[in-house]
């Protein structure tokens, strides 16, 4: 570090107890208000820094640190995924890519599972009826819903978090099944008394798919129309990874047309944008991308994020590193 204080650069607001960690390090700027910044305004307000703290809403990529200069050394996105960023274009101009693993893993794998719970109880359709002020009476047959117990939960990912779904869906009574490029460790599997199966057996076998699988160009769309006609019609699709894992409009006119039972979304192909059609149907539960949204975990995030400015400039290199 030179003697001159560093320029920090947080893109979006963060918890407070990062803004107080990066102040004490350097002289730190946000943009007001908080706001997605278009590509242009990004540009213009990373210029002259040191280190960038990002969010997912950020196109992080060689235009924006040439846009910083050849100062910058870090960007740290406050996010486990990374399909916002070309790694390798920030590694070829020597600028450190960090993220945030493990701090949220158990916040999303609740909310999958609150997800999985609201579609197959049917409990978002329940509320919407009591709001409107629907009649209803209590009768053995009103609104049945699918129980979990006995039930085959079938992972895409079997990371952090997808191991964290496989706890709780132990604790329903389920079976663990999972895909994915590599097995798990063998103790992970024995475990979750978890089975490894092909792709396509996964689809056709398991009567929950939850995927948690990060977001590629292997991975891009490989929920499609016929992933979906491959599995159970009495099956549930949970995503809490990325929305382009999903083709959301043949998952419309799956769940339209009855080729899946329903499904529990947190996250979509167009954020904000959620397809018309996903809006008007009883049988998928929608979140708006609340997964890692606790006060805790979002606070972890940032600090996570923000010590990892703190220790590259300081010469002392990043905890959590992205590789390219």
């Amino acid at each position: 570090m030179t003697d001159a204080r560093p320029r920090i650069v947080v893109t979006r607001k963060v918890a407070e107890p990062a803004m107080e960690l990066l102040r004490e390090t350097g002289d730190v700027f946000s943009p007001d208000p908080d706001r997605a910044l278009p590509p242009g305004e990004l540009q213009a307000a990373v210029a002259g820094a040191d280190g960038i703290v990002s969010t997912l809403q950020d196109r992080v990529d060689g235009a924006l640190a040439d846009a910083a200069g050849p100062q910058l050394k870090v960007v740290a996105t406050v996010a486990v995924g990374y399909d916002n960023a070309d790694v390798r274009a920030l590694t070829d101009r020597g600028v450190v890519f960090t993220n945030t693993p493990g701090v949220l893993t158990d916040a999303t794998a609740d909310l999958a599972f609150g997800l999985l719970l609201a579609v197959t109880r049917r409990l978002g359709e329940g509320e919407r009826l009591l709001r409107a002020r629907q009649p209803w009476s209590f009768h053995l047959g009103f609104m049945l819903g699918t129980g979990l117990q006995g039930k085959t939960l079938g992972i895409v990912g079997l990371g952090q978090i997808g191991q964290a779904v496989a706890r709780r869906a132990l604790a329903f009574g389920m079976d663990i099944a999972y895909t994915g490029r590599r097995r798990a460790p063998d103790d992970v599997e024995r475990q979750l008394h978890a089975r490894h199966l092909p792709f396509d057996e996964l689809l056709r076998t398991a009567d929950v798919v939850s995927l948690h699988c990060p977001l590629t160009p292997e991975t891009r769309h490989l929920i499609d129309a016929r992933a979906l006609d491959t599995m159970k019609r009495s099956a549930f699709l949970v995503n809490t990874t990325r929305g382009p894992v999903v083709d959301e409009p043949a998952l419309a006119d799956a769940l339209a047309g009855g080729v899946i039972a329903g499904a529990g979304l947190d996250v979509f192909e167009r954020e904000p944008d959620v397809h018309p059609r996903l809006l008007e149907l009883d049988n998928v539960a929608l979140a708006p991308h609340l997964g890692s949204a606790t006060v805790e975990t979002r606070t972890e995030m940032a600090l996570l994020a923000a010590r990892n400015v703190v220790s590259v400039l300081a010469g002392e290199g990043p905890i959590t590193e992205v590789k390219a």
